[in-house]
């Protein structure tokens, strides 16, 4: 897109603005904004019932704005940034914290560089997470607890999450967090989760207490340089037409082979804040509708048939809803625009076919049947058969979260995968995530061969010894491994969890999958062969399968029945 460039006398006027302050007449004030809405939490509803055991309410409070009753979400786009160039769309406010607090004001297409001067890191410590339980879970949160001080640690438990009402429909999403005490350094809280490993073979997470907030103090320039003035504080930019903002040098895929930096689009606000290190993170204020139009891309092929966009654009929308405030509760922003929260790239990932979807369902989540709003959770292909909740994340049994054959009819003969995984995985299966353009064959099923010392690299740190058995003890609905004894010349480990499994061996694709040990003559183990189905954890929407069902005739209602166990899709905003 061309930009017009900035004249002269239009930078003397926005320095001059800038840099008055109250020396001169401020100009007369924009006229006020739209009303804004801070949804408070509802009573709660009377099957929610007290809160389990003794958990305090989270630390701090976060909650959805609502604009005309549609929620506004801040969402990172980047941070750790001491510079960020960026380039209004059209006429834009700029907020700038001070005494006085300035408000400067360029027109579109003038580039503007937010730069940092200096700031002070938070003062956080860390907690060992064990588990995150569903908050009714009060026998499942009474045994972790009680699992955990058996073995001599001091257990603390916090509320995650919060009850919202938007339109009238009651959102739901708190949970329960199990906590090791005390609070630690990360070095600290880092060590200690690998002695877990090493003790129980339990992988962990931490949980993150902000005790001293980061700062940052910025200031704002020209791209040639020209200050127009610094901040105490964030930065908040704004286009009172809508029409968005470019930002440079976008940072994504941190961590990945595919890292980067790209120039994007983005409609909504920006806002420039103090990240985690006291240098500038860069939020995008974005409606959830706009967030979608940017994220459903990244989640789906966008050649794919408008009912499986649009299934996917109802099953995002929830799961936004039903992750926010359990996530960076520690940061300026509630979701980030990775592969940790969704891959988002604004406007600039923008198609048509998506747009569509998402217009389609504006508004529109899954309402279980006692209607409760579903996490809406999905993964790339279930390999056949969806799983449960619980074998994947712990806690109870979701009903609207039940594993279930992935074939558009009944299908005689076919093996139960927990019982029978090998004959499953051998089996011939009709499924919807085998059929149609889209579908993935080396996903679907697959192997992965291991020798015995890449084995034994990969399980080191558990304190076996040298692998001499791998044997699934528990499995899901869809045949994936729950529970896995290994079993090695120093001694035995339990390993539990779906992701914790699949980790513990590079990544696995799922972890449905039988082994197989090749021994040498004198019964030692030589290579380990893992015959395995699907991608992802299975729980919820497959997104191939739902391809699959779209191709064959299913309109998105249809689909999302099938994958949800019945729940209904529901307006919460119009």
């Amino acid at each position: 897109m061309t930009r017009p460039s900035g004249t002269g006398v239009g930078r003397a006027w926005l320095l001059a603005l800038a840099l008055t302050g109250c020396a001169a007449p401020r100009p007369p004030p924009p006229p006020p904004p739209a009303p804004v809405v801070t949804v408070a939490p509802v009573p709660e509803p009377a099957e929610a019932g007290p809160p389990p055991l003794d958990v305090p309410p989270p630390p701090s409070t976060r909650r959805l704005d609502v604009r005309a009753g549609e929620p506004t979400v801040p969402v990172r786009l980047m941070e750790n940034r001491r510079e960020v160039t960026f380039v209004p769309a059209g006429r834009v406010r700029l907020f700038l914290q001070g005494e006085p607090e300035k408000v400067v004001e360029a027109p579109g297409g003038t580039a503007l560089v937010v730069r940092w001067l200096d700031g002070t890191p938070a003062d956080r410590r860390f907690r060992v997470q064990t588990s995150e339980l569903a908050w009714a879970d009060k026998e499942g949160i009474a045994a972790e607890r009680a699992s955990w001080e058996g073995r001599g640690f001091q257990v603390r438990l916090e509320q995650l999450g919060q009850v919202y009402g938007i339109a009238g429909k009651i959102l739901d999403n708190r949970k329960v967090l199990v906590l090791l005490e005390p609070a630690l350094t990360s070095a600290e809280a880092t060590a200690r989760q690998t002695e877990l490993v090493r003790s129980f073979g339990t992988r962990t997470t931490l949980a993150e207490e902000v005790r001293t907030a980061a700062r940052v103090r910025l200031r704002l320039d020209m791209a040639d340089g020209t200050p127009l003035g610094s901040s105490e504080g964030p930065i908040r930019a704004e286009t009172p037409g809508g029409e968005g903002f470019e930002v440079r040098s976008v940072e994504f895929a941190v961590g990945y082979p595919n890292h980067g930096f790209e120039t994007r689009e983005y409609r909504g606000g920006l806002a420039f804040s103090a990240d985690a290190s006291g240098t500038i993170a860069v939020v995008n204020l974005v409606t959830l509708e706009d967030l979608l139009r940017g994220l459903v891309p990244s989640e789906i092929f966008a050649a794919a048939p408008a009912e499986a966009l649009k299934a996917q654009a109802v099953t995002a929308r929830g799961e936004v809803l039903a992750k926010v405030g359990t996530r960076h509760l520690a940061d300026p922003y509630l979701l980030c625009s990775e592969q940790h929260c969704a891959v988002y790239r604004g406007r600039t990932g923008e198609t048509p076919t998506t747009n569509a979807a998402v217009e389609a369902t504006r508004g529109l989540a899954l309402f279980s049947t006692e209607g409760r709003l579903v996490d809406s959770v999905y993964s790339a292909v279930c390999g056949g058969h969806t799983e449960d909740n619980e074998v994947v994340w712990g806690g109870v049994p979701d009903p609207s979260l039940r594993g279930r054959p992935d074939v558009l009819e009944p299908v005689p003969g076919m093996p139960d995968p927990r019982r029978a995984p090998d004959r499953f995985l051998a089996f011939d299966l009709p499924a919807a995530c085998r059929r149609g353009r889209f579908a993935q064959p080396t996903k679907y099923r697959w192997e992965k061969r291991f020798t015995a010392q890449q084995l034994d690299a990969l399980v080191e740190p558990l304190g076996v010894g040298s692998v001499r058995h791998l044997q699934p003890l528990e499995r899901g609905a869809s045949g994936r491994v729950r529970l896995l004894l290994v079993s090695g010349t120093r001694g035995a480990t339990e390993l539990r969890g779906e992701l914790t499994i699949r980790r513990q061996f590079g990544m696995l694709n799922s972890a449905l999958f039988t082994v197989t040990e090749d021994r040498d003559g004198r019964g030692n183990p030589v290579a380990f062969l893992f015959r395995g189905g699907g991608w992802g954890h299975g729980v919820g929407l497959c997104q191939t399968g739902a391809i699959g069902r779209a191709e064959s005739g299913q309109d998105y209602r249809a689909i999302l029945r099938h994958y949800f166990n019945g729940a209904e899709v529901v307006h919460i905003y119009e």
